[in-house]
């Protein structure tokens, strides 16, 4: 997810990350098919996915699209690049490829029907920059559409799990001191007009969690690969959390007062070319 205007993505390209991507992408594929299905992508048809990481947007637009059409993901990071190969190879998805490129520099023989990327505008220092080299790339008719994360909007629990409230204030923290723009999920509208594109359509999904089957193991990892930023800043985590039994500790606390926790919101737009 390392475009020319960002910032190095904060949380790495470890095993360890990739694998808590992975488990991300499931969480957040219902929501992502959502918007892709929303700009008409269909049968035959070509997408880039720019940001690519390991590959889990491309994979699901491949889906979508069919042999017939064809998915080019684009990221700058080597490693990531090479287990996203991977796993289109072992899922027999031979119309996608992925390219070491940033979307300001990429080219390609022809125009695309649909540009996309989750969780990329975060990470710019200019937005609306990386929007425009993604315009450039669609054919006319063709579509643009971001999938971003609301962090500006706080996560709740009901009744009240101080735990879950602690994590959620500590991940956001992370992220607040370290990304160039970590409230692009509420100001899409503005980014995507001073891109020089029209109003973007725009939905939000919050995931609901609660219970023991809930993906906690996922929110801890979160936390656990934000360690070394949270530590830069000061905040010396361990000291006051065992990491190691944080995942079993908030699943019993949710589970035994019946809390209902609200996620972080997921906000998508896309716009006609």
């Amino acid at each position: 997810m390392n475009m020319k205007n960002e910032t190095i993505y904060m949380l790495g390209h470890s095993t360890a990350e990739i694998q808590r991507l992975k488990a991300q992408a499931e969480i957040l594929r219902p929501i992502t098919e959502r918007l892709l299905l929303s700009t008409g992508i269909g049968l035959g048809m070509r997408v880039l996915d720019i940001g690519c990481g390991a590959g889990d947007v491309a994979m699901l637009a491949a889906g979508l699209v069919g042999p017939s059409g064809s998915v080019i993901g684009i990221d700058r990071n080597p490693q990531v690049l090479a287990v996203a190969r991977e796993r289109a190879h072992e899922a027999g998805l031979r119309h996608i490829a992925f390219e070491e490129a940033s979307a300001e520099a990429f080219t390609d023989k022809g125009l695309f029907d649909l540009v996309t990327g989750r969780y990329i505008l975060m990470y710019q220092s200019d937005p609306a920059s990386l929007l425009r080299a993604a315009a450039r790339l669609v054919k006319p008719g063709g579509a643009v559409a971001f999938h971003e994360l609301g962090l500006h909007q706080e996560c709740r629990s009901v009744p009240n799990v101080a735990l879950f409230e602690l994590i959620d204030k500590l991940i956001r923290m992370a992220f607040s001191f370290a990304l160039p723009n970590y409230d692009v999920g509420g100001r899409l509208i503005q980014h995507f007009w001073a891109a020089g594109l029209s109003q973007p359509k725009l939905f939000s999904e919050t995931p609901i969690w609660g219970g023991a089957d809930a993906p906690w193991g996922w929110l801890v990892e979160t936390l656990r690969s934000l360690l070394p930023q949270l530590y830069q800043m000061g905040v010396a985590v361990k000291d006051v959390l065992d990491v190691e039994a944080l995942e079993n500790q908030l699943r019993d606390a949710i589970a035994s007062t019946r809390s209902q926790v609200s996620g972080p919101a997921q906000i998508c737009a896309w716009v006609r070319v």
